[in-house]
C-alpha cells in the first residue's frame, strides 16, 4: 500500500566526546565517553573525563589572562598534554559535538538564513456565474544559500512557486510574482481591494518585502533557485548569513526543522533523522512521482514547505517538503547531496550564456541497476554508519555512453570518476546525485568489477550533447 503524503558557541560550556574514543591500543582497557566541564573559579576551568568503566579523572586549565573563557583550542591542546596526541582535525571532525543544551545557540545562528516565501499566481476558476479571476498565493519557506556582491540565491520547493492552475501570463506556471521575508521581518501580504490593468487583486506586500527572481527549477527534485538583489537583502539585515551544508547524515543525527509554519511566520521544531533513504511518491502537477526522501520524526506542517533542515553543527541536511497525512512524526525532506548537486547544477547552466540550457541538466549513462547484498556498515571511528550495497548492472540501453564503455550485465559497479576524482559507490541512488555534478568538457570513467577483476573504463569527455534538460 502506498503511503499518503502531503507536501507540506559562545564560552564553552561542556564538550562532549562521542563513545569510542579509545587513547590505548589495548583491547578491554576502558575508552574516553565524554569530556564535561564541571566547575571553574574563573581563572581556571575544571574538566572531567569520563571512562567506559565509570572511573573519572580531571584536569584543569587556566582562562585567558583578561578573565576571558576558554576556546576549543585551549581544551585541545590541553587534551593533548594530558592524554595524547590527536589530530585537531579528528578532535573537530569525529569526536566533538555540542550537547543538546546549546541547541538554542544552533538555532540562534541559523535563523539568520532562513526566510519565508510568497509565490502570486493569477487563476480562473468557473463558479455559479460564469468564469471568474483572482489570485492564489503559494506560502512556503526557504534558505538562503549564496550571498554574492550583486546577487542573494534562496533555495526552495519548486512546488512552492508552481502552481498548475495557474495562468501562464508570464508563459508558465511558475510564480507571476514572487517575494521573500527574512526572520524577524515577516510580514504577511494584504489585498489593497483594487486591481491591476490585467484585472487582478493587487496585492501589497509590506517594505520588508524582498522582490525575487525564478532562477531555475525541477519538478522531479521539487527544488526551485531563487535569487534577490543583495543590496535588498541587506537593506533589510545586513548580518544576514548563508547555509552551511553537511557532507552527509547519519540515522539518529538531531534534524532541526526552521519554516513558515501555517503561513504564521518562521517557528523551530526538532527531532531526529529517523529513515537515511525512502522512495515516496508524491503527486506534483497532475502526475505522481517518485521522490527519494530522508525520513524525519521533526514535526512540519503546511508552509514548511522549502524551510532548511538543520543538525547540531548548524549545517543543512535538507529541505524539508512533505509530511505523511495519516500518521504522525512521519515527514520528509530533500536529502542535502540532492540539494547541492541540484542547486549548483541550476546555477552553473543558467549562468553558462547559453540560453537553452536553463534549468537542471544532467547526462545519462543508459543503464539500469540494482542493488545486491545489502547490508548495515559501522564506522567506529565516526561513532555512526550507514547501509552499503554492491551496485549490479542489470541491463544496457543501446547506443548510450554504458555502451560504449562496454559495461556488461552482472558488472559491479565500484566508482565513477569525474574531473579525476574518484566517488566510490555504494547505494544506486549516488548514481545519479554524483551526475548532477559533470558537466561539458569534464572527463567521466567507471571502475567495475567483472568476474573478481578491477577493472577501469576508457575516459569519456562530455559534451553539451550528452546533456538532458530535466523537468
Amino acid at each position: 500500500m502506498k503511503k499518503k503524503v502531503r507536501w507540506g558557541a559562545t564560552a564553552l560550556l561542556a564538550l562532549l566526546l562521542t563513545a569510542g574514543l579509545a587513547l590505548s591500543g589495548c583491547a578491554g582497557e576502558p575508552y574516553v565517553t565524554s569530556v564535561c566541564q564541571t566547575g571553574t573559579d574563573g581563572t581556571d576551568t575544571i574538566y572531567t573525563v569520563y571512562y567506559s568503566d565509570g572511573s573519572t579523572t580531571t584536569f584543569t586549565a587556566t582562562n585567558g589572562a583578561d578573565g576571558s573563557a576558554l576556546t576549543i583550542d585551549d581544551v585541545y591542546e590541553k587534551y593533548c598534554r594530558e592524554y595524547g596526541e590527536i589530530s585537531y582535525e579528528e578532535f573537530l571532525d569525529k569526536y566533538l559535538t555540542v550537547n543538546t543544551d546549546s541547541s538554542a545557540l544552533i538555532v540562534q545562528g541559523i535563523l539568520r538564513s532562513s526566510v519565508t516565501v510568497y509565490s502570486e499566481f493569477a487563476v480562473t476558476q468557473i463558479g455559479m456565474f460564469g468564469f471568474s479571476t483572482g489570485i492564489s498565493l503559494g506560502i512556503g519557506s526557504g534558505v538562503v544559500y549564496r550571498i554574492e556582491d550583486e546577487y542573494t540565491y534562496l533555495v526552495t520547493n519548486y512546488h512552492v512557486v508552481y502552481n498548475e492552475n495557474a495562468n501562464k501570463d508570464n508563459g508558465s506556471n511558475i510564480g507571476r510574482k514572487i517575494y521573500c521575508y527574512l526572520y524577524g521581518s515577516e510580514s504577511t501580504p494584504v489585498s489593497t481591494g483594487s486591481r491591476d490593468e490585467q484585472g487582478y487583486l493587487v496585492y501589497d506586500y509590506g517594505v520588508y518585502a524582498i522582490e525575487c527572481e525564478y532562477v531555475g527549477g525541477t519538478i522531479n527534485n521539487d527544488l526551485a533557485v531563487l535569487r534577490a538583489k543583495t543590496e535588498d537583502v541587506r537593506a533589510i539585515n545586513p548580518d544576514v548569513q548563508a547555509v552551511r551544508t553537511a557532507e552527509d547524515y547519519s540515522v539518529g543525527e538531531t534534524a532541526i526543522a526552521i519554516g513558515n509554519t501555517e503561513g504564521q511566520g518562521i517557528s523551530v521544531t526538532q527531532g531526529i533523522v529517523s529513515v537515511d533513504s525512502e522512495t515516496i511518491d508524491l503527486e506534483l502537477g497532475g502526475i505522481t512521482r517518485s521522490y527519494r526522501l530522508l525520513r524525519i520524526d521533526t514535526a512540519i506542517y503546511g508552509g514548511n514547505s522549502g524551510g532548511g533542515l538543520f543538525n547540531m553543527n548548524g549545517e543543512l541536511i535538507g529541505i524539508t517538503n512533505a509530511g505523511n497525512t495519516q500518521e504522525q512524526n512521519i515527514n520528509y525532506a530533500i536529502p542535502v547531496q540532492t540539494v547541492r548537486g541540484t542547486v549548483e547544477n541550476i546555477l552553473y547552466f543558467f549562468n553558462d550564456g547559453i540560453s537553452t540550457t536553463t534549468g537542471l541538466n544532467k547526462p545519462a549513462l543508459g543503464v539500469t541497476v540494482t542493488e545486491e547484498n545489502a547490508r548495515y556498515v559501522y564506522d567506529a571511528t565516526r561513532g555512526s554508519g550507514s547501509i552499503c550495497a554492491d551496485i549490479v548492472v542489470d541491463s544496457i540501453e543501446g547506443g548510450s555512453l554504458a555502451e560504449q564503455w562496454a559495461l556488461q550485465e552482472g558488472d559491479r559497479l565500484v566508482a565513477l570518476i569525474i574531473r579525476g576524482t574518484e566517488y566510490p559507490l555504494d547505494r544506486a541512488y549516488e548514481i545519479s546525485d554524483l551526475l548532477l555534478l559533470a558537466r561539458p568538457g569534464d572527463a567521466l570513467q567507471m571502475q567495475i568489477e567483472r568476474a573478481g577483476e578491477t577493472l577501469l573504463t576508457d575516459e569519456y569527455r562530455l559534451t553539451s550533447g550528452d546533456f538532458r534538460s530535466v523537468s
